[in-house]
């Protein structure tokens, strides 16, 4: 079985739609590699770009990626809301299918000694191709931006992982870029209907896990409260897994909290929507939308569906796309989502795993069915035929009785037998 793994290299580029299509487009150069979005963000001056493929051919497309970034981006000019240090600011490897995460941080540290040796850009290991324990965290390898590279390329205790130990404008000032193998992250940004940064900020520290520095007295002004080994003591926030700061976006004229997170299994997007959304009233704010960065596993999705209906009482039975449709809704998406069933179907695709969905018509009264071809035959019609008795019992047995006026109290019972029947 072939192993695959998805690259999410992010670019310090989301303005200039002729640079990022042709920093896109030499990933689909590489022959097995599967370019699936492209992702720009204006305010932010920063585009996410998604592919999959089996790991050697993965890296080739990211090596020429990040090429041709350190080409047309040239870092001494670049304005964003988005933390950066880099043309191609991150490049994270994530094992998609039947490979382990160990088995993806060596394709990792492989992508960072060609760039050094070949391209001479510096970079840096995180997550779990870090090379010490203080380089796993991103937030700190990018301390300081790529204003203070000059700086702390010649300290020591940052000496790069890949690369010169010296500051390289030498590439139209392209900057560091920093390599990992991690999990999969879904990047979730919640709109605010105030402008104020230092409120997004605030709800930011209440959800992400590292919370806020606690301090006497005013909570910005006041000193800093030392822990028992001299270290800033902090106020875990509400979420696991889970990073986020406040932001300005101008193009939408509103603060919003954006989040990293980085274990969807241990906190989901519809978690920290409405959680986000009771910090935010306690604070006398609202929540007005919210947006996801990329791409986002189809699971996700439906889950969060399931989650909104079982909050109504309703049957969680219904189809694949009614419950998108609904967590789409439910999370007030306030920009055009790539449909999430149609990415995990490429993805499929690129692992040689696809399946062709036939049209039910197509199917059922086409003249295929009654030519001489054995396909499809009267075990395929009959498995058919038995899969629309399933959907009929899901609807008349399951879901219409479960709106039944007396008969609100079984609601969950009903929702058992439909999801059974789906």
């Amino acid at each position: 079985m072939k192993q695959l793994i998805e690259c999410v290299p992010n670019i310090s580029e989301g303005r200039d739609k002729a640079k990022i299509n042709a920093i896109a487009s030499v990933v689909e150069t590489v022959e097995g590699v599967k370019l699936l979005n492209v992702d720009p963000g204006a305010a932010t001056n920063r585009t996410v770009i998604t592919f999959v493929g089996e790991p050697e051919p993965v890296i080739e497309a990211a090596f020429l990626l990040i090429k041709k970034a350190a080409e047309l981006i040239d870092m001494s000019k670049h304005s964003g809301e988005h933390p950066r240090f880099g043309a191609t600011d991150v490049c994270p490897l994530i094992p998609i299918a039947n490979i382990t995460m160990d088995e993806v941080v060596p394709y990792a540290h492989k992508l960072g000694k060609r760039v050094g040796e070949e391209l001479g850009i510096a970079g840096y290991f995180y997550e779990n191709a870090a090379t010490e324990p203080k380089r796993k965290n991103l937030a700190a390898c990018r301390s300081g931006e790529y204003e203070g590279l000059p700086k702390k390329l010649v300290d020591p205790a940052w000496k790069p992982d890949f690369g010169p130990a010296e500051f390289n404008d030498r590439i139209k000032g392209s900057g560091v870029t920093a390599i990992s193998a991690r999990d999969f992250l879904v990047a979730y940004n919640i709109n605010l209907n105030t402008t104020s940064v230092r409120r997004a900020n605030s709800i930011a520290f209440d959800l992400r896990e590292n919370g806020r520095v606690l301090r006497k007295g005013d909570p910005i002004t006041g000193e800093v409260v030392l822990d028992e080994n001299g270290e800033p003591a902090r106020e875990k926030g509400a979420l696991k897994a889970v990073k986020g700061i406040g932001w300005y976006i101008e193009e939408y004229g509103i603060a919003q909290v954006s989040l990293n997170l980085t274990n969807i299994s241990i906190t989901s997007m519809h978690v920290a929507f409405d959680t986000a959304c009771e910090k935010a009233n306690e604070r006398g704010i609202r929540v007005t939308g919210s947006e996801l960065v990329g791409l986002v596993p189809l699971k996700a999705m439906t889950d969060a569906g399931k989650y909104f209906l079982r909050k109504q009482q309703r049957s969680v039975g219904v189809s694949e796309s009614e419950l998108v449709k609904i967590a789409v809704k439910s999370l007030d998406w306030t920009t055009s989502l790539l449909d999430a069933k149609g990415a995990h179907h490429r993805i499929q695709d690129a692992s040689g795993r696809c399946f062709q969905e036939i049209g039910r018509y197509e199917f059922v009264a086409a003249d295929e069915t009654a030519s001489e071809s054995p396909a499809p035959g009267g075990g395929s019609i009959a498995a058919y035929a038995g899969k629309w008795d399933g959907r009929f019992a899901c609807y008349d047995g399951c879901q219409l009785s479960s709106h039944k006026r007396g008969w609100d109290d079984c609601w969950e019972e009903f929702s058992v037998w439909a999801e059974k029947g789906q």
